[in-house]
């Protein structure tokens, strides 16, 4: 992001559930145990919503947090953009169900990116275009999915590995937050592996039936080991980019903050590229897979420990449905 407005990143916040499922609970259902689940994902547990509550109550308390750690009120609120394929709604967008639900009655503008697990590093690149733009002063930017809303609970190879989750951060121009500068993001797709991590019928081209509902085809279905080659090598990729952006300069460097979808997945493509492991964080053995709310999670949670250094370097990485892959670097 050489030209325009320099864009920073004023606050970072997150929200799960307070229902907690741990491996034992699939036991009960499925044909698993504690020990397969915890060998193969690294997960442990993972938090869901109850029946009955919303997956805009995630967002909404991540939004709000994050607004109070900006600084700012609802009224400054100038642009939301929502990573999610999961709102309360089909239509309207889940960015309309958290302005009304936050309060913010300025009549700005407010829309969802839909990217999958890559939907948040989507919806912050987008987010930060307009900032820089010099258009938009506060942009609400929120990345989350109701995973368990959307998966099989009577597969075994998908049901273990979700969790639900939201993050929110608020941009602003960099000479008035002072943190958080986004230097560069890149951003990927290929259709062609659509068929890889998709809900085949069930939408606008096959409306929901009978039929579609006794075979669950409205579910997330995946075809795990081509997903696995591709989580592995864009994993890679995206990191190998924004470290060649500090010339792979391991001093430089704060955090690695990759996609939360598989421990072997991130722990592979770490040593591959020769990372430090003390350099990387991880949090997906208490929330599993949390789509497009995996990154902020981590992210925010680094800023409530007090683990994001001055002047050091972030990097993001995600990848999923789509398919779809993204990068970005941050010096915070």
């Amino acid at each position: 992001m050489n030209d325009g407005i320099p864009v920073g990143m004023a606050s970072i916040a997150h929200s799960v559930p307070e229902w907690v499922v741990d491996n034992h609970y699939f036991e009960r259902i499925v044909e698993t145990s504690d020990e397969w689940i915890v060998q193969r994902t690294g997960i442990s547990e993972r938090h869901w919503l109850k029946p009955g509550q919303r997956p805009s109550d995630m967002f909404v308390e991540a939004g709000n947090l994050a607004m109070e750690r900006a600084g700012v009120t609802a009224e400054d609120i100038d642009l939301i953009i929502c990573g999610s394929v999961s709102g309360d709604f089909t239509a309207p967008s889940q960015a309309c169900v958290i302005q009304d639900r936050l309060g913010i009655r300025n009549n700005c503008g407010a829309f969802d990116v839909a990217a999958a697990c890559s939907g948040f590093m989507y919806a912050l690149s987008c987010g930060a275009t307009f900032v820089t733009s010099g258009k938009y002063k506060n942009v609400l930017v929120l990345g989350g999915e109701a995973m368990s809303r959307m998966i099989n609970h009577e597969d075994r190879t998908t049901v273990v590995l979700f969790g639900d989750g939201a993050g929110a951060t608020v941009l602003q121009p960099h000479d008035v937050c002072k943190q958080g500068l986004i230097e560069d993001f890149t951003l990927h797709a290929d259709g062609s592996g659509s068929h890889f991590i998709i809900k085949p019928r069930g939408g606008g081209w096959e409306p929901m039936n009978e039929e579609i509902l006794a075979k669950r085809e409205h579910l997330i279905q995946m075809k795990g080991r081509e997903v696995f080659r591709f989580a592995y090598s864009k994993m890679k990729e995206m990191c190998d980019w924004a470290m060649a952006g500090i010339e792979h300069d391991h001093s430089k460097l704060g955090w690695m903050l990759p996609h939360q979808m598989n421990r072997r997945i991130l722990t592979s493509a770490m040593d591959a590229l020769g990372i430090p492991k003390e350099k990387v964080l991880h949090n997906i053995h208490k929330y599993g897979n949390t789509s497009s709310a995996s990154v902020p999670i981590l992210f925010s949670e680094a800023w409530e420990d007090g683990q994001l250094e001055k002047d050091k370097y972030l990097i993001l990485a995600a990848f999923g449905s789509g398919l779809t892959w993204a990068g970005m670097r941050i010096k915070w």
